[in-house]
């Protein structure tokens, strides 16, 4: 289920700010899309792994408490966000 080493880097070398960035709501919110995304495949074959759902539902309140954070915070990089993530919102 975890992201593999050289796939989180390179989600993080995509979304960083910066060159040392690595924790901005713009990193943590694309790790979480694509933790949400391998979950919610292992859901579908899964349907009876009730423990999981529950992980899956706090990562994506998690990932809507940031994106509510960035919004808040400045606009056009919460634009910037949904777009290149492909989110509805």
């Amino acid at each position: 289920m975890a992201l593999v080493k050289e796939k989180k880097a390179q989600i993080i070398k995509a979304s960083r700010l910066h060159d040392a960035d690595t924790g901005s709501p713009e990193v943590q919110v694309a790790l979480l899309t694509e933790k949400i995304a391998k979950l919610s495949d292992h859901l579908k074959l899964h349907k009876k792994d009730n423990h999981s759902r529950r992980g899956l539902l706090q990562m994506v309140n998690k990932r809507r408490r940031l994106l509510a954070y960035l919004k808040r915070k400045d606009e056009e990089r919460y634009a910037q966000v949904v777009e290149k993530l492909d989110l509805s919102k």
